[in-house]
């Protein structure tokens, strides 16, 4: 078994995307966050079946205040 992180966020009409940043291309979408990870767990199972990893590791994400 394989662990990803999972990078998500919320448009502005209030639909959640979720993406993989190890596996180019993968990202799904849902309004709710118990149905996103249901199809993000289906997309990455899609995505390794068509992809190799990339060899990058995820460091994960930071927030940065810039100024206007």
């Amino acid at each position: 078994m394989r662990e990803y992180n999972v990078v998500i966020e919320k448009g502005e009409d209030g639909v959640y995307v979720a993406s993989v940043p190890s596996l180019r291309g993968c990202h799904t979408q849902a309004k709710s966050l118990d149905t996103l990870m249901k199809r993000i767990q289906e997309a990455i199972l899609l995505c390794r079946e068509v992809e190799d990893e990339s060899r990058n590791e995820f460091v994960g994400v930071q927030r940065i205040a810039v100024g206007v």
